[in-house]
Protein backbone atom coordinates (compact mmCIF):
# COMPACT_ATOMS: atom_id res chain seq x y z
CA UNK A 1 0.00 0.00 0.00
CA UNK A 2 2.83 2.50 1.12
CA UNK A 3 4.72 2.11 -2.68
CA UNK A 4 1.31 2.18 -4.14
CA UNK A 5 0.82 5.37 -2.01
CA UNK A 6 4.41 6.15 -3.04
CA UNK A 7 3.95 5.70 -6.94
CA UNK A 8 0.84 7.39 -6.97
CA UNK A 9 2.28 10.64 -5.32
CA UNK A 10 5.28 10.66 -7.59
CA UNK A 11 2.95 10.75 -11.12
CA UNK A 12 0.81 13.14 -9.37
CA UNK A 13 4.15 15.20 -8.87
CA UNK A 14 5.18 14.62 -12.43
CA UNK A 15 2.00 15.78 -13.95
CA UNK A 16 1.68 18.74 -11.96
CA UNK A 17 5.22 19.75 -13.01
CA UNK A 18 4.38 18.65 -16.74
CA UNK A 19 1.85 20.67 -16.81
CA UNK A 20 2.93 23.74 -14.90
CA UNK A 21 5.86 23.75 -17.78
CA UNK A 22 3.53 23.08 -20.73
CA UNK A 23 1.40 26.43 -19.11
CA UNK A 24 4.85 28.27 -18.93
CA UNK A 25 5.51 27.70 -22.34
CA UNK A 26 2.61 28.64 -24.32
CA UNK A 27 2.38 32.09 -21.85
CA UNK A 28 5.67 32.40 -23.63
CA UNK A 29 5.01 32.00 -26.72
CA UNK A 30 1.91 33.78 -26.75
CA UNK A 31 3.82 36.50 -24.87
CA UNK A 32 6.52 36.58 -28.08
CA UNK A 33 4.23 36.46 -30.60
CA UNK A 34 2.37 39.39 -29.39
CA UNK A 35 5.41 41.41 -29.52
CA UNK A 36 5.93 42.91 -33.26
CA UNK A 37 8.94 43.54 -34.45
CA UNK A 38 8.77 46.48 -36.65
CA UNK A 39 12.05 46.62 -38.82
CA UNK A 40 13.99 50.26 -39.18
CA UNK A 41 12.61 52.47 -41.80
CA UNK A 42 16.04 53.70 -43.74
CA UNK A 43 16.49 56.20 -46.42
CA UNK A 44 17.56 55.12 -49.28
CA UNK A 45 21.65 56.73 -49.55
CA UNK A 46 22.09 59.37 -52.57
CA UNK A 47 24.31 58.43 -55.20
CA UNK A 48 27.56 60.32 -55.65
CA UNK A 49 26.26 62.56 -58.03
CA UNK A 50 23.47 63.87 -56.05
CA UNK A 51 25.63 64.05 -52.84
CA UNK A 52 28.03 66.35 -54.58
CA UNK A 53 25.06 68.63 -56.19
CA UNK A 54 24.08 68.88 -52.91
CA UNK A 55 27.39 70.56 -51.54
CA UNK A 56 27.95 72.67 -54.53
CA UNK A 57 24.45 74.10 -54.01
CA UNK A 58 25.25 74.56 -50.11
CA UNK A 59 28.52 76.14 -50.89
CA UNK A 60 27.53 78.49 -53.58
CA UNK A 61 27.24 82.16 -53.34
CA UNK A 62 23.43 82.81 -53.79
CA UNK A 63 21.34 85.85 -54.08
CA UNK A 64 20.68 86.39 -50.82
CA UNK A 65 24.59 86.49 -50.77
CA UNK A 66 24.14 89.42 -53.35
CA UNK A 67 22.18 91.18 -50.94
CA UNK A 68 24.62 91.41 -48.06
CA UNK A 69 27.31 92.08 -50.37
CA UNK A 70 24.92 95.46 -51.70
CA UNK A 71 26.11 96.83 -48.21
CA UNK A 72 29.99 96.41 -48.64
CA UNK A 73 31.37 100.01 -47.86
CA UNK A 74 31.68 102.74 -44.87
CA UNK A 75 28.50 103.37 -42.59
CA UNK A 76 27.57 106.20 -40.33
CA UNK A 77 26.19 104.76 -37.42
CA UNK A 78 24.06 106.98 -34.92
CA UNK A 79 22.84 104.61 -32.18
CA UNK A 80 20.26 104.59 -28.82
CA UNK A 81 20.20 102.95 -26.38
CA UNK A 82 17.79 101.94 -23.28
CA UNK A 83 18.14 100.61 -19.78
CA UNK A 84 14.23 99.49 -19.29
CA UNK A 85 11.31 100.08 -20.74
CA UNK A 86 10.73 103.86 -19.08
CA UNK A 87 15.19 104.59 -19.23
CA UNK A 88 15.88 107.96 -20.73
CA UNK A 89 17.78 107.35 -24.13
CA UNK A 90 21.63 107.71 -24.17
CA UNK A 91 23.18 108.32 -27.82
CA UNK A 92 26.72 107.01 -29.31
CA UNK A 93 27.76 107.15 -32.16
CA UNK A 94 30.28 104.51 -34.68
CA UNK A 95 31.43 104.04 -38.03
CA UNK A 96 30.74 100.52 -39.47
CA UNK A 97 33.31 98.96 -42.42
CA UNK A 98 31.66 96.40 -44.36
CA UNK A 99 33.35 94.11 -46.20
CA UNK A 100 32.62 90.79 -48.16
CA UNK A 101 35.02 87.50 -47.20
CA UNK A 102 35.60 83.89 -48.17
CA UNK A 103 34.69 84.62 -51.53
CA UNK A 104 31.21 86.54 -50.94
CA UNK A 105 29.96 83.59 -48.80
CA UNK A 106 30.02 86.09 -45.29
CA UNK A 107 29.48 89.74 -44.46
CA UNK A 108 32.13 91.06 -41.93
CA UNK A 109 31.51 94.83 -40.76
CA UNK A 110 33.71 95.97 -37.93
CA UNK A 111 32.76 98.96 -35.50
CA UNK A 112 34.42 101.39 -34.05
CA UNK A 113 33.49 103.93 -31.59
CA UNK A 114 32.39 104.84 -28.03
CA UNK A 115 30.39 103.37 -25.43
CA UNK A 116 29.75 104.68 -22.36
CA UNK A 117 32.65 107.35 -22.59
CA UNK A 118 34.82 104.65 -23.49
CA UNK A 119 36.73 103.27 -26.85
CA UNK A 120 34.33 100.64 -28.27
CA UNK A 121 34.85 98.33 -31.14
CA UNK A 122 32.93 95.42 -32.04
CA UNK A 123 32.81 92.60 -35.20
CA UNK A 124 30.12 91.08 -36.56
CA UNK A 125 29.38 88.40 -39.03
CA UNK A 126 25.80 87.82 -41.12
CA UNK A 127 26.23 84.67 -43.83
CA UNK A 128 22.91 82.93 -45.63
CA UNK A 129 22.98 79.18 -45.45
CA UNK A 130 21.86 77.56 -48.25
CA UNK A 131 20.78 74.13 -46.96
CA UNK A 132 18.25 75.70 -43.81
CA UNK A 133 17.23 78.44 -45.62
CA UNK A 134 18.28 81.04 -43.00
CA UNK A 135 20.49 83.81 -42.42
CA UNK A 136 22.53 83.93 -38.86
CA UNK A 137 24.60 86.35 -37.43
CA UNK A 138 27.36 86.88 -34.97
CA UNK A 139 28.29 89.43 -32.77
CA UNK A 140 31.69 89.95 -30.86
CA UNK A 141 32.86 93.31 -29.07
CA UNK A 142 35.77 94.31 -26.86
CA UNK A 143 32.68 95.29 -24.07
CA UNK A 144 32.77 91.79 -23.28
CA UNK A 145 33.79 87.62 -23.34
CA UNK A 146 30.65 86.30 -24.97
CA UNK A 147 29.53 86.19 -28.38
CA UNK A 148 25.84 87.08 -29.92
CA UNK A 149 24.52 84.14 -32.12
CA UNK A 150 20.76 84.94 -34.06
CA UNK A 151 18.97 82.93 -36.65
CA UNK A 152 16.41 84.60 -39.28
CA UNK A 153 14.48 85.00 -42.29
CA UNK A 154 13.78 87.74 -44.94
CA UNK A 155 10.42 88.83 -45.20
CA UNK A 156 10.14 90.58 -48.57
CA UNK A 157 7.00 92.33 -47.03
CA UNK A 158 8.36 94.68 -44.88
CA UNK A 159 12.64 94.18 -45.95
CA UNK A 160 13.74 92.88 -42.90
CA UNK A 161 15.40 90.17 -41.39
CA UNK A 162 14.08 89.31 -37.66
CA UNK A 163 16.88 87.21 -35.78
CA UNK A 164 16.11 85.61 -32.75
CA UNK A 165 19.11 84.74 -30.68
CA UNK A 166 21.05 84.42 -27.28
CA UNK A 167 23.46 85.80 -25.35
CA UNK A 168 25.44 86.29 -22.30
CA UNK A 169 23.73 88.00 -18.95
CA UNK A 170 26.65 88.50 -17.03
CA UNK A 171 24.98 89.43 -13.51
CA UNK A 172 23.05 85.66 -13.85
CA UNK A 173 25.95 83.92 -15.58
CA UNK A 174 23.20 82.42 -17.93
CA UNK A 175 22.44 82.90 -21.39
CA UNK A 176 19.30 84.97 -22.40
CA UNK A 177 16.97 85.51 -25.52
CA UNK A 178 16.88 88.56 -27.42
CA UNK A 179 15.25 89.69 -30.74
CA UNK A 180 16.31 91.88 -33.47
CA UNK A 181 14.45 93.78 -36.56
CA UNK A 182 17.59 94.28 -39.44
CA UNK A 183 15.17 96.54 -42.38
CA UNK A 184 16.23 97.66 -45.38
CA UNK A 185 14.98 100.88 -45.12
CA UNK A 186 16.79 102.26 -48.84
CA UNK A 187 19.57 101.52 -50.84
CA UNK A 188 21.44 104.08 -48.67
CA UNK A 189 19.86 103.35 -45.01
CA UNK A 190 19.74 100.64 -42.59
CA UNK A 191 17.74 100.19 -39.24
CA UNK A 192 18.54 97.74 -36.71
CA UNK A 193 16.20 97.37 -33.87
CA UNK A 194 16.96 95.23 -30.78
CA UNK A 195 14.56 94.24 -28.35
CA UNK A 196 15.65 92.75 -24.54
CA UNK A 197 13.17 91.28 -21.95
CA UNK A 198 13.24 92.49 -18.44
CA UNK A 199 10.56 91.49 -15.85
CA UNK A 200 8.70 89.81 -18.23
CA UNK A 201 8.26 92.15 -20.87
CA UNK A 202 9.62 93.10 -23.77
CA UNK A 203 10.98 96.62 -24.81
CA UNK A 204 13.44 97.82 -27.37
CA UNK A 205 17.02 98.39 -25.98
CA UNK A 206 18.96 99.61 -28.80
CA UNK A 207 18.34 100.62 -32.01
CA UNK A 208 21.27 102.06 -34.87
CA UNK A 209 20.13 104.10 -37.82
CA UNK A 210 22.74 103.35 -40.33
CA UNK A 211 23.87 105.65 -43.21
CA UNK A 212 25.81 104.89 -45.74
CA UNK A 213 28.58 107.32 -47.01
Amino acid sequence: MKKLTATLAIITLCFISCKKEVKEETTTSVATDSVKTEEPVTEAPLDSAAQMKAWQEYATPSNPHKMLADEVGTWNCDMTFWSDANAKPEKETSVAEIKMILGGRFQEATYKGTMMGQPFEGKGTVGYNNASKEYISTFIDNMGTGMMVGRGKYNESTKSIEFDGEMADPVTAKNTKYREVYTVVDAKTRKMEMFDTKNGTEYKSMEIIMTKK
